[in-house]
């Protein structure tokens, strides 16, 4: 390429476009002899000037390149960091699967024994002593209401508790089936969902929201007890507040609102434990408070606040009219994608509806919005159905320390509902995601290989079965299958594999491995394996007849009883075990010889032992 100098004047030249080859010392042409132009190298000065114009160039191209390069590495950090973030959402999704899927098997369970216990009730029933009437004492607690909230760490007294719910009882009467609240009057209304007996997250809201007043209302949408510790606290703040302020406290029934899911999920046990001796009244009256709590609240005439959902048969005019006395399956349902209404068979009862159901009973009743709880969601809210359904759960941590967030909505007239966010915690605060990941993961897990060891006979004879060659393995898909047919839940066990299963090069399962780290303590070395496994399956459902059939609450029964007892629920559940075993074992369990059975005692000998126990974090526990 012939490259023009001039000395004084010449064309100008865009070097920016030149490569290095094209800057060769020998490529200049003689253009007129004599008229200006040189032949051979140009001057000094215009070769510095060259010089200057290349390394400008080279340096422009390598902050280019740098600028590259950095952007090119952002990219594949942020690409990574998006990969690891939903890596983590998957296994915590996961997880909350596990325990979804286990606390729906467990109401399907209590569906089972609440028609068993009806029975039961109807042949142990025992006539109580009338206990002497206790003085009013209303006045004293809407003098000192505030001092409610400080009562955690020492027992209220059981005369006020029964003053407390008599005197709620009376109220409620005296409310409809559906409150009616007007945000015009009060300043706005707070929606709160499920609270599960943790106290702290009530103490949390009252925090960030206030306590309840005229000018500060508030709804608590069901399901105040069970699970947590602090159940009977939670009701009694509830129902105080509610007495204080009868127009601006809202209490919907939620489906724990009942005794039978009290007796299985804890609420009875903290009572009885708390209050020893008028416990049993305390939850005599308890059961009567549940039957007057109204089925929910309606705001503003458009926005139905209510525990479970609705179902294509919905009518709120007969609601409206119905006796709260009666456990309706509206405390049940929950919303779905799938268009239509159908069983809600993961539950046991009430239904699931669509997208379709709830745009046809908003738009009869004339409503904008249904506010609902009954389901942990990992935010602490959900919204679907295009927006014309809130779920709300108020409980933070309810499978384990950091697996949900909890929420409360507050609305007011003319205005979007307002979600707020909160987690009570001091652990996982300070903990990378991974790690709040892994705790979550490995509790579910835990609770998983529980449900796996209670039904070790029955699994091994079916993975025998399906092992033609007596190798101790099986393809994934045989193991998923059987675990999936033995256990009765639907979860995507090929997933879950890798996390209790080994597997060879080939992908085959050694079917013995998911029972390596676990195992049920025996309390008689003799007993059969099946008989404790089967013991330790039912062992809540067994707890809560035995509770029932315990007249004189010593926590005692003969050995008639127990033998008697044994033959109706094994007959009712289809428990293929021989009686001489169960006699045998409970004779083992009766240490003084004096023919009777501890069967606290008996129940707390069934225990599962992991090999990782002194490894895992005993926070990891399933409350």
């Amino acid at each position: 390429m012939a490259l023009l100098y001039h000395e004084t004047a010449g064309p100008e030249v865009d070097l920016s476009c030149l490569t290095g080859s094209e800057l060769d010392d020998t490529d200049f042409q003689l253009c007129g002899e004599g008229s200006g132009f040189w032949s051979q190298r140009p001057p000094q000065h215009c070769v510095d000037e060259e010089t200057e114009a290349q390394e400008k160039v080279n340096s422009s191209m390598e902050v280019k390149e740098f600028g590259l390069w950095v952007l090119d590495a952002a990219l594949v950090i942020q690409n990574w960091y998006r990969r690891y973030r939903a890596q983590m959402k998957t296994r915590e999704c996961s997880a909350l699967n596990v325990f979804r899927t286990i606390e729906y098997a467990d109401e399907q369970s209590q569906l089972k024994l609440s028609n068993f216990f009806r029975f039961v009730l109807e042949h142990y029933r025992h006539i109580r002593k009338k206990e002497r009437p206790f003085y009013s004492i209303m006045s004293l607690f809407l003098v000192h209401y505030i001092d409610f909230l400080c009562f955690v760490s020492q027992l209220l007294h059981p005369s006020y508790v029964l003053e407390i719910l008599l005197e709620t009882k009376k109220v409620l009467m005296q409310k409809p089936n559906f409150n009616l609240v007007n945000t015009s009057i009060c300043k706005d209304v707070t929606v709160c969902g499920d609270l599960r007996g943790k106290l702290s997250d009530l103490f949390l809201i009252f925090y960030k929201n206030g306590l309840p007043s005229k000018y500060n209302a508030y709804i608590f949408n069901g399901d105040f007890v069970d699970r947590g510790k602090y159940s009977m606290e939670i009701l009694m703040i509830l129902f105080v507040s509610f007495l204080v302020y009868p127009n601006y406290v809202h209490l919907n029934r939620g489906n724990h609102e009942d005794f039978l899911m009290n007796m299985r999920y804890g609420f009875t046990k903290e009572v009885m434990s708390k209050y020893k001796i008028h416990g049993r009244r305390i939850l005599q009256i308890l059961k009567e408070v549940y039957a007057w709590l109204p089925i929910g609240t309606i705001v503003d005439k458009e926005i139905l606040v209510i525990h479970g959902g609705i179902s294509e048969s919905t009518d709120l005019n007969f609601l409206h009219g119905i006796r709260r006395s009666k456990l309706v399956n509206i405390l049940w349902s929950d919303p779905r994608h799938k268009r239509g209404c159908y069983p809600n068979t993961r539950r046991g009862r009430g239904c699931c509806f669509g997208p379709d159901i709830t745009a046809n009973i908003l738009r009869k009743f004339q409503l904008k919005l249904l506010i609902r709880s009954h389901e942990c969601k990992p935010e602490g809210y959900e919204v679907c159905h295009d927006g014309k359904v809130v779920t709300v759960f108020s409980a933070s941590n309810y499978y384990a320390e950091g697996s949900n967030l909890g929420a409360y909505v507050k609305l007011k007239r003319g205005k979007s509902p307002r979600i707020f966010q909160y987690q009570v915690t001091k652990r996982t605060c300070s903990m990378p995601l991974h790690q709040r990941v892994n705790i979550i993961e490995s509790t579910a897990i835990r609770i998983l290989q529980e449900r796996i060891i209670s039904r070790k006979t029955d699994l091994t004879n079916d993975f025998q079965l399906q092992d033609c060659n007596k190798s101790g393995k099986l393809s994934l898909g045989q193991w998923a299958l059987s675990m999936e047919n033995v256990l009765g839940l639907k979860l995507p066990w090929r997933s879950l594999s890798s996390l209790l299963v080994t597997t060879d090069e080939d992908g085959n399962v050694d079917y013995m491995s998911c029972f390596s780290y676990i195992r049920i303590k025996k309390p008689v070395k003799e007993a059969q394996s099946a008989l404790i496994e089967t013991l330790y399956r039912y062992r809540s459902e067994l707890q809560i007849i035995f509770d029932v059939i315990d007249t004189d609450h010593s926590g005692l029964i003969s050995m008639e009883e127990f033998q008697s007892m044994w033959k109706l629920f094994s007959s009712h559940y289809q428990v293929h075990i021989d009686d001489n075993q169960v006699d045998e074992l409970a004779r083992g369990m009766d240490l003084n010889n004096d023919g009777s059975i501890n069967f606290n005692e008996f129940f707390k000998a069934f225990y599962v032992v992991n090999k990782f126990d002194k490894l895992n974090n005993p926070y990891t526990k399933f409350a």
